[in-house]
């Protein structure tokens, strides 16, 4: 215990406002529940990227925030890793929690050092194949580790020698308030020139080299065969990055130019009605380690597909909530798309809008995350 005998923890995370993306996504959503859990504790959040107090700090009541996000990039990382040594050797806190592996070296020297406890949370690619010994030796040395998925603590246990004991499962979970069923929204079909009975299949992904796994060049090669047997289908793939010349690139080989449409970045006040613009979610991925996406679409009521190599195996219950296909079968692919915007794939869940949201909620809503984070702390 600290000497002033109120509980303290220091958080330490990539950003909370300063990126998109699934890690900040789940930070956010791991200090609100903080927050609604021990309010006796005093907490200390230290961000990479951030600048300023992020407003999702109000429900830790008087927490602490540092941010990095004003040290010039190239020299952010050995200015962050000082900060985080400096503020835990001289406040002493009871437990460090980093809500990224890239942060688990400094939490254990500190432990070797200092005796102070610290969890990890993994999420996927990150911890997945770990061959730096660095990183491999907090992971060991970690008290417990958060890992986003059963998958992604399979491949853990798989691949690193961990105790079981220490590996555990806080799933993601979704912003059910923001991401709520509806109809097609008006604006967004007179943008992309579409109809309101036109079969629109929706991918929300960052287009970038080292994230092709997502599957969305796997859709492109599909719409050929989806066009033979749905020639009115129209693709929508949400998202920016330097991948987007090569998928031009591919759209064009295919000759899909009338029928998909890169929207580019799309602020996150439109990302609901994007989803509620579509008749099937699909990112049949194969390097996912959960995939805040595929709640987000359940939770708009849509049926969604997946790819069943990776954590969408968790995000769609092994298909309960879902449709899960191997990414690499385009035929299979193509079919399953198919009969889902023609309304015949074998899971009549997928048609009923409210109840795919229950259930989904039911497993992955905030109570439940953060009565689950609750019984670890």
């Amino acid at each position: 215990m600290n000497r002033n005998q109120t509980p303290l923890c220091h958080v330490w995370l990539p950003s909370l406002v300063a990126n998109t993306g699934g890690t900040q996504t789940y930070s956010n959503f791991f200090l609100e529940a903080l927050g609604g859990i021990d309010s006796a504790s005093h907490y200390v959040i230290h961000s990479k990227h951030d600048r300023t107090i992020p407003p999702c700090l109000t429900s830790l009541g008087s927490a602490q925030f540092y941010g990095a996000g004003g040290v010039p990039l190239a020299l952010r990382t050995t200015a962050f890793a000082a900060q985080l040594w400096w503020g835990a050797w001289r406040q002493r806190p009871d437990l460090i929690i980093t809500t990224h592996l890239n942060f688990a070296p400094v939490a254990d020297q500190l432990k070797q050092q200092l005796g102070m406890p610290y969890w990890v949370v993994a999420h996927g690619v990150e911890a997945w194949n770990l061959s730096n010994p660095r990183l491999q030796r907090a992971l060991g040395h970690a008290d417990r580790i958060l890992a986003v998925s059963h998958y992604t603590r399979d491949r853990l246990l798989q691949e690193q020698a961990l105790d079981p004991a220490r590996v555990v499962v806080l799933p993601n979970t979704v912003a059910s308030d923001r991401f709520t069923p509806g109809p097609k929204p008006a604006h967004l079909l007179a943008r992309y020139g579409l109809t309101t009975d036109q079969p629109i299949i929706l991918t929300v992904a960052r287009l970038s080299s080292g994230e092709q796994y997502k599957g969305y060049d796997k859709v492109l090669a599909a719409l050929p065969q989806i066009r033979q047997r749905i020639p009115q289908v129209h693709y929508l793939v949400v998202g920016k990055g330097e991948d987007q010349a090569r998928v031009q690139g591919l759209i064009k080989a295919h000759q899909l130019e009338d029928c998909v449409t890169l929207t580019g970045f799309i602020p996150d006040g439109e990302l609901a009605d994007h989803y509620r613009l579509c008749d099937v979610f699909a990112m049949p991925s194969k390097g996912e380690g959960f995939g805040i996406v595929y709640l987000e679409a359940l939770a708009c009521g849509k049926p969604t597909l997946g790819g069943n190599q990776d954590g969408a195996i968790d995000a769609l219950c092994q298909g309960h909530l879902g449709v899960l296909v191997d990414p690499d079968d385009i035929d299979q692919l193509a079919t399953a798309l198919v009969e889902i915007l023609r309304g015949t794939y074998p899971n009549p869940l997928l048609y009923q809008p409210e109840l795919l949201r229950e259930k989904m909620l039911a497993t992955y809503g905030f109570a439940r995350f953060q009565s689950t984070l609750a019984s670890y702390l």
